[in-house]
């Protein structure tokens, strides 16, 4: 498979890029319109798509220590590459960390992950009431929910600033950085 070089990125670093960058910008929207709603009918598209998306960011981590990471495309100061490099590192471990402790949270809570129709770990019904459930381990279950819903805001935050750091690339750098993260060789 190809690498990547300083004047192009390979089709490999820009799908898992964008996949994964897509699909979580989507199941943190999609989170935070849960919570702020209150709302649990999307549950089973979140847990199955956050199920499954973990899997490609397993392959993206692998892939980026393969590949290291991309040559910058310009001079920059030493703070500039120490925030770069912070948010670059933060945001690919969020990315791991997030559906790890989303499932540890669902499965430890008593509430089973399903992936599309698929039962990974079973609901374990309250033989009282069988719309509830008991935890299989409350504290545990708690902990990772805690995690689960903090790491969520914090990775919020981190892709704000990595897309504010793309955009002063382009707008006020006036550098190919955007343009090689969309596939242009420079």
């Amino acid at each position: 498979m190809k690498l990547d070089t300083p004047n192009q990125l390979s089709r490999a670093t820009l799908a898992l890029h964008w996949v994964v960058g897509l699909t979580m910008i989507g199941l943190l929207a999609l989170g935070v319109y849960m919570v702020e709603l209150e709302t649990r009918s999307l549950y089973f598209w979140h847990k199955s798509f956050g199920f499954v998306i973990f899997f490609v960011i397993v392959m993206r981590v692998v892939w980026r220590l393969k590949n290291g990471w991309p040559t910058p495309v310009g001079e920059y100061r030493h703070i500039q590459h120490l925030v770069a490099k912070s948010v670059h590192w933060a945001l690919l471990l969020g990315s791991i960390f997030m559906p790890i402790s989303g499932f540890l949270m669902s499965s430890l809570g008593g509430h089973g992950v399903e992936v599309f129709g698929l039962e990974i770990v079973t609901r374990n019904p309250d033989p009282e009431n069988p719309r509830k459930v008991l935890p299989y381990n409350e504290a545990f279950g708690i902990l990772f929910h805690s995690i689960h819903h903090w790491l969520g805001y914090f990775v919020i935050a981190t892709l704000a600033l990595h897309i504010s750091g793309a955009l002063k690339h382009h707008l006020v750098d006036k550098d190919s950085t955007l343009k090689r993260m969309l596939g242009a060789k420079i």
